[in-house]
């Protein structure tokens, strides 16, 4: 069973807003058994919205929809798939009666425009939208089922979940897809396909390998799909376990988590507690720890300390180590773990110091010159790195390169 996604709006063609439905559409659709065949973005043009419709039934047994069914004249997707599909335009007297009575709970007066939201096309099976004013619409059209609902996330998410989700499952017998992801890191993809090359050879046409890197990390997900759930997951694990046995030094988690989420759960298990000291990465490391419900169990907390005045105040450095070797150096970096660990009294900590640009560099210490420390109450080890010329991109690198740092010494600590 094939999925298409159309999301319809000029404002994700011109990058105004990020289109997050489809992601978060595609993995429900995995979920429950449907394989997304193509994510197409297409302005507000009832041509444009026409041939992609007309190219996506030529692939796809479900076509989903987001986008274009407000108030306003750009939002022109139900009078678009009326022409689609030879319908006239109804007023739908439950869908009016529902828009009514929102308007009444806020208050507020209703004009033409509003009263317009409960126009709908004439062959189309209308589903409430509990969340919003704009209908989601039904339409099975040559064996192909279409479904059209509101751009606005929480509203699409609603729908998905309590409607049309649970209508797709009544109305086929959908197979299982299974995924299991390893996380790996400290090593990159070639090294990592070089070391399981004859893992991966010997894989049977079920089961598909990909390797998802980013940034100092590699995500390898194993996949497949059929009737028999409990014989899926028992053939993909021989795999998992060969691939295990085979890169172990390298495995972060046997779980598809984000390498902070990893250290959490270590460090919550033997019940640690970390603390970050940042300069460069302005309190990124801290943000994608704290972005984990639950975090509080191990997170106490950090310091931004951009400053030479912070630096000594917050974290402990000294006067005369910022003198004498600045602040982007192995000496302050150490001093600022350290003193992170003393003063907000964790177990272990993680300092950065780095010039992360465009500006800032010089000759010795060029931009994208960053020194990481991490430490426990046994002592502290720093490394330098050398990013590139991209603040964005030398921010996040740092992070990872810290994070990294952390789980290495985590998994020393417990050998």
């Amino acid at each position: 069973m094939l999925a298409e996604i159309i999301t319809i709006g000029d404002e994700i063609l011109i990058g105004q807003i990020v289109d997050t439905n489809s992601a978060w559409m595609a993995k429900q659709l995995n979920a429950a058994g449907i394989k997304v065949k193509q994510i197409t973005s297409v302005s507000d043009d009832a041509d444009h919205i026409i041939e992609a419709l007309g190219q996506a039934e030529k692939r796809a047994d479900i076509i989903l929809m987001t986008g274009g069914l407000g108030p306003t004249k750009d939002d022109i997707t139900k009078y678009t798939l009326a022409k689609y599909f030879n319908m006239g335009i109804r007023r739908d007297p439950e869908v009016l009666a529902h828009v009514e009575e929102i308007f009444r709970r806020f208050n507020r007066p209703m004009i033409e425009s509003n009263n317009k939201q409960a126009d709908v096309p004439d062959g189309c099976t209308v589903i409430q939208n509990k969340n919003g004013t704009a209908p989601c619409m039904w339409f099975e059209h040559n064996g192909t089922i279409f479904v059209s609902m509101p751009g606005v996330p929480f509203e699409m998410m609603y729908l998905m979940d309590d409607e049309i989700i649970p209508r797709l499952k009544e109305k086929f017998e959908l197979p299982f897809i299974y995924h299991k992801t390893i996380l790996t890191a400290n090593l990159g993809e070639s090294f990592l396909a070089q070391q399981i090359e004859e893992i991966e050879d010997s894989l049977p046409p079920s089961i598909k390998l990909a390797y998802l890197p980013k940034l100092g990390q590699v995500r390898l997900r194993l996949s497949t799909s059929g009737a028999d759930e409990a014989k899926l997951k028992a053939d993909v694990e021989v795999f998992v376990q060969r691939i295990i046995a085979k890169i172990k030094p390298y495995i972060v988690a046997e779980d598809d988590i984000a390498i902070e989420k990893a250290i959490l759960n270590i460090m919550d298990e033997k019940r640690l507690t970390l603390s970050t000291a940042e300069s460069c990465t302005g309190g990124y490391i801290a943000q994608l720890i704290t972005q984990h419900a639950g975090c509080s169990s191990v997170f106490a907390g950090g310091a931004v300390a951009y400053s030479y005045e912070l630096k000594e105040s917050v974290l402990g450095v000294k006067a005369e180590t910022l003198a004498k070797y600045g602040a982007v150096s192995e000496q302050t970096v150490k001093e600022m773990a350290s003193g992170a660990i003393i003063n907000f009294k964790t177990d272990y900590s993680v300092a950065v110091s780095g010039i992360a640009g465009p500006d800032g560099g010089t000759v010795d210490k060029p931009v994208g010159t960053v020194w990481i420390a991490v430490a426990n109450k046994n002592g502290v080890v720093a490394k330098l790195f050398n990013f590139g010329s991209k603040r964005a991109q030398n921010i996040e690198r740092s992070a990872i390169a810290a994070l990294t740092m952390i789980l290495n010494l985590l998994k020393e600590d417990n050998n």
